[in-house]
């Protein structure tokens, strides 16, 4: 891809002390929504200042892997190639059900923070004890789990007292938006929701690995859906030497 990852540099408050331990990273996931008009357009929405980790910033909704959605069961399911790039450079015993709760997450985190239902109708009377997941599916919806891409993994420095294992999911197709003409119903967690042209995007006040991010999906949208899910997806980590880039 054309840019390297470029990290922003932490507040004081979130450097971790010079001799504590590395904090173990926490698996995460996050949903870039893509919605075709005369240009494509990004959803994205601005951290609150009270956030101990990058407030203010402008991001894409997302959040940490919950046990419930590694225990949904579903009739959707991501596509092969997905799941192969989930695997690669992971415990080769992490569970296929791990792996499509990481999807899972990028989409009920998205509901969460923005209201958004990425789903599709569906005629299953599909439960979970899990409140966001119980309201998602009193919609008549199901996962569209099939329409998600993987553009890239990224691990948060060593030397930030908060790390996340974060895999960025990608969803280009506005049939599997059950609501989009209403962002009311969320959070509350992200400010200033909105849709923003993906070439205007980079203009807002973001995070070092959002900019990352939005130069991997710029260069996505330029190409056919088959030739996308053939594409690898980069992924950066940290450590006392440096930073590391490897394909998935």
């Amino acid at each position: 891809m054309n840019s390297a990852y470029d990290p922003t540099p932490p507040l004081s408050s979130e450097y971790r002390e010079k001799n504590a331990r590395a904090a173990r990273p926490k698996d995460a996931a996050t949903l870039i929504v893509i919605r075709r008009r005369d240009t494509p357009e990004i959803l994205m929405g601005r951290r609150a200042a009270s956030h101990k980790f990058m407030p203010n910033k402008f991001v894409f909704p997302g959040g940490k892997l919950d046990v419930a959605d590694q225990r949904l069961r579903i009739d959707a399911s991501l596509q092969p190639h997905v799941l192969d790039k989930l695997q690669k450079h992971t415990r080769k015993d992490t569970s296929s059900e791990k792996l499509t709760g990481l999807a899972l997450a990028a989409i009920r985190e998205t509901y969460e923070e923005t209201g958004l239902i990425v789903g599709r109708p569906t005629k299953n009377n599909y439960r979970s004890k899990n409140a966001s997941w119980s309201k998602f599916f009193a919609h008549s919806v199901e996962p569209a789990l099939e329409s998600l891409e993987l553009v890239a993994r990224a691990i948060t420095p060593t030397y930030r007292v908060r790390r996340f294992d974060t895999r960025f999911f990608m969803v280009d197709d506005a049939a599997h938006y059950v609501n989009e003409g209403s962002l009311a119903n969320a959070s509350g967690e992200l400010e200033e929701l909105h849709w923003v042209p993906v070439h205007q995007a980079p203009q807002l006040d973001l995070p070092g690995v959002t900019r990352w991010i939005i130069d991997q999906v710029s260069e996505r949208l330029t190409l056919p859906p088959q030739r996308r899910a053939t594409l690898p997806a980069p992924f950066v980590q940290f450590s006392s030497s440096g930073q590391s880039q490897r394909m998935l």
